[in-house]
C-alpha cells in the first residue's frame, strides 16, 4: 500500500527517520494526470532502488499561460492507483503555501539554453520549472531523480542545475514513452478532440523523417497544425505544435 504524505514537514520526518536512513531511495516529480510515461518512470526507479517517493504537484510558476493552469486535469485518486500499480512507495502531495512559502520571491534562473525552444516561446516557464525541481529535489532527499527525455530541454537544464548547484542527486534520463502511432505519451493528450488526437500521428512521423526543418514545418501546416518550432540542437530535432488549444512538444534523435 502506497503511503501518502500531506505536508513536507510529515515526510522530511519520516525521511530523517531511522527507518528511512541509509536506505536507496529513487524520486520521480510529477505534475499528476499520470499515465502509462510516468508508470515507466516509477517502475525504472523501482527496479533500481528500494523504495521510490513520487511527488504530485501542478506547479503555477511554470505556465505562462492562466488558462493552461485551469484546464490542467487533476486526478488524484486515479494516480494514486496508476502509482501503486507501478511501484511507487511514497506519494507527497503538497500545497503552493507550504512549497512557496516566499510566494515565488525567491527563484532560479538559467540565462542561456531556457531562452531557446520552449524558452522562447513560454518566457518565465523554465524558472518555474528549475526552481520547483531544486525544491524538490532538496526535500526528497533522494540518492537518484528519474525524468523523462520527452521534455529533453528540461532535461538538459535539471542536469546542469544540479552540477551547477552541487546537489547529491543523480538524474536519470529515461526514454519517452509512446502510443502505437508514434504520439509521445503526455497529459496534455487527454485535452485532444477524437480528430484531433487523430491528427496528431502525423506531428511524430513528420518530426522523425528524412525531411529538413522547413520541409516538416511546411508538412504540419499544411496538415493542419500551427507550429511553433521545428529546430535542431545538440543533436536531436525538436518541435512544438498547437492542436486547437493543445500545445504538443517531442523530440527525435537525428
Amino acid at each position: 500500500m502506497i503511503r501518502v504524505f500531506r505536508t513536507i514537514p510529515e515526510w522530511l520526518t519520516f525521511r530523517d527517520s531511522p527507518e528511512c536512513r541509509g536506505r536507496p531511495l529513487g524520486f520521480v516529480p510529477t505534475m499528476g494526470a499520470l499515465h502509462a510515461g510516468h508508470a515507466a518512470l516509477v517502475q525504472r526507479s523501482a527496479e533500481e532502488n528500494e523504495r521510490t517517493l513520487v511527488s504530485i504537484f501542478v506547479n503555477p510558476t511554470q505556465f505562462n499561460d492562466p488558462r493552461d493552469l485551469e484546464k490542467y486535469p487533476r486526478t488524484l485518486e486515479a494516480d494514486l492507483g496508476i502509482l501503486e500499480r507501478a511501484g511507487a512507495s511514497f506519494a507527497l502531495v503538497p500545497d503552493y503555501r507550504e512549497l512557496y512559502p516566499d510566494d515565488y520571491r525567491y527563484r532560479v534562473q538559467e540565462e542561456e539554453l531556457s531562452k531557446l525552444l520552449c524558452g522562447g516561446q513560454r518566457p518565465g516557464h523554465f524558472d518555474g520549472v528549475l526552481t520547483v525541481v531544486m525544491k524538490l529535489l532538496n526535500i526528497a532527499g533522494a540518492g537518484r531523480a528519474y525524468f523523462g527525455e520527452k521534455d529533453y530541454q528540461q532535461l538538459l537544464l535539471i542536469q546542469g542545475m544540479v552540477r551547477a548547484f552541487f546537489l547529491p542527486t543523480e538524474i536519470v534520463p529515461c526514454q519517452t514513452v509512446r502510443q502505437e502511432d508514434g504520439l509521445a505519451l503526455s497529459s496534455r493528450n487527454a485535452r485532444l478532440t477524437p480528430e484531433q488526437r487523430n491528427a496528431a500521428a502525423a506531428f511524430p512521423r513528420l518530426l522523425g523523417s528524412t525531411l529538413g526543418p522547413q520541409a516538416i514545418r511546411e508538412a504540419l501546416t499544411a496538415a493542419g497544425f500551427e507550429v511553433d518550432y521545428i529546430e535542431e540542437r545538440f543533436g536531436r530535432r525538436f518541435g512544438a505544435v498547437r492542436l486547437g488549444e493543445v500545445r504538443l512538444i517531442d523530440n527525435v534523435e537525428i
